[in-house]
């Protein structure tokens, strides 16, 4: 089955409902509510195999089971993690599955039609960090097959002959190989985007089965040992690593939860969007996280070492066919996932700022030229980086997270004016201080702050793995406290 991907409409069939009362500053063909939903479970599971399947995902799930804790620890935590994720995106989904508007439109209820471009823009710049990053990770592949080919080019992949800016000359080759890579299939339209990640996720799994598969009949299962670090922890000692490792999940999955309704308002039904995420996230999730571990495992008795990469796992392999065949499965997962997660939200987003100026080619384009100026490969080179990473980045998710479900669940109780959405009326509903909810904006503060405290101030480092939650509560509760006398 097909997946079908917002724009892939040929303009005379446009899919949007626009309105003669609605302002052309806050409407254009993207953001515009949908006529058709056609998203059935399916898309939404689909959707998900595209945004899991990717080396950041392996490399995630891995330093899950490197955290000292057993087998069977590490996979509560996982599913833990994943059922919360689950949870919060069924609550993110609804109000654009109801409505047919994206995001960052939705955002206009809780924030004000002028005001949502806070949240849009704060979402934009963060998957212009994680677009990077993943096409970081996506060029790692391409340079394995370029010195496989031609070991001679191996000086100029060492950063310290060759290098600019923390990257190497060969390094820089292979990011703007990629980069232009995904440019070329996103600027073919949506229609060039769906036929793409229709099938990449079922190709990774099915290369990933064979490496498994393969790894697995060279250790010898006996030879196996799941505790990738060994067992540090054990009773009530494990609880708080575990707490930490449940936390790092969602903060993985943050972003794509955010943003949730760019996809689920294609969704045919709440129901539908439901089962998909049920299929998608923790059935899916916990296949992926058994049968990475199970690679990252079978690592060690086969070459002596433990590789949580599988780029580097697939280097190791003495075959030119397996070298070839899973550094482009590699790289087409993760130029997938980058699409489907750091492409479409920006494109929503940063079209929502100006809608007559930007389209979401546009946008998308944004958060791609941006995200060679962010030098992505220092981000993600350094395991403290990383963690640092994703906790700044919880930090203001989780409060936008917390802000649109309060307003949405409790303060309009779920009805929305899709009409007032797209209009610059001082009577519409979400007008509010000259298009502006300063009840919003005053709780996105302080709940921001304090998450972001807790990552910079190493008394507080403690609490920095719990930063999207710490964020989420902050919002809710401080958005809660002002609309009482609402």
């Amino acid at each position: 089955m097909e997946l079908p991907i917002p724009g892939a409409l040929h303009p005379s069939e446009s899919n949007a409902r626009i309105k003669p009362g609605y302002d052309p500053r806050l409407t254009n063909e993207d953001l515009a509510p949908l006529k058709r939903q056609t998203w059935g479970q399916y898309n939404i599971f689909a959707f998900w195999m595209s945004d899991v399947h990717s080396v950041g995902g392996y490399i995630t799930a891995g330093s899950l089971f490197a955290l000292g804790l057993s087998s069977w620890q590490v996979l509560v935590s996982l599913l833990v993690g994943i059922c919360i994720v689950q949870f919060f995106c069924n609550l993110v989904a609804k109000p654009s599955q109801v409505t047919g508007t994206p995001y960052p439109v939705i955002c206009r209820a809780s924030f004000g039609v002028l005001g949502a471009n806070i949240p849009a823009v704060i979402r934009g710049l963060i998957a212009v960090a994680w677009y990077g990053i993943q096409t970081y990770l996506a060029s790692g592949a391409f340079m394995l097959l370029a010195l496989h080919f031609y070991p001679g080019l191996a000086p100029y992949a060492d950063v310290a002959q060759h290098g600019f800016v923390g990257l190497s000359t060969l390094g820089w080759v292979a990011f703007m190989v990629m980069w232009v890579l995904q440019a070329l299939v996103f600027w073919h339209g949506m229609e060039a985007i769906r036929r793409f990640i229709d099938w990449a996720g079922p190709a990774v799994y099915v290369v990933m089965a064979a490496l498994c598969g393969w790894l697995v009949w060279k250790a010898g299962w006996s030879n196996i040992d799941m505790r990738l670090g060994g067992v540090k922890f054990s009773g009530w000692d494990a609880l708080p690593v575990m707490l930490s490792a449940t936390a790092l999940v969602v903060s993985y999955f943050s972003g794509p939860m955010l943003n949730f309704g760019d996809f689920s308002r294609y969704g045919k039904s709440f129901d539908a969007v439901k089962k998909g995420n049920f299929w998608g996230l923790p059935v899916n999730f916990l296949f992926f996280s058994l049968l990475a571990v199970i690679t990252s495992a079978a690592t060690l008795p086969v070459f002596g070492e433990l590789i949580t990469d599988p780029v580097h796992t697939v280097a190791k392999i003495d075959s030119t066919t397996a070298v070839v065949i899973g550094a482009l499965t590699f790289m087409i997962a993760t130029i997938g996932i980058n699409i489907v997660a750091n492409f479409v939200s920006p494109a929503f987003d940063f079209s929502n700022v100006a809608p007559q100026k930007i389209s979401w080619r546009t946008g998308g384009m944004i958060a791609a030229v941006g995200s060679v100026f962010i030098t992505p490969w220092n981000l993600y080179n350094n395991p403290e980086v990383i963690h640092y990473t994703l906790d700044i980045l919880g930090s203001f998710i989780g409060p936008l997270f917390g802000i649109l479900i309060a307003d949405y669940y409790l303060v309009q109780k779920q009805r929305v004016d899709v009409d007032a959405l797209y209009t610059l009326s001082p009577a519409g509903a979400y007008w509010y201080d000259n298009g502006y909810n300063r009840r919003a904006i005053w709780a996105l503060i302080p709940a921001a702050l304090v998450p972001v405290l807790c990552v910079l101030v190493p008394t507080l480092r403690g609490a920095a793995n719990y930063a999207w939650f710490i964020g989420t509560g902050l919002g809710f509760v401080f958005y809660m406290l002002q609309n009482r006398k609402r």
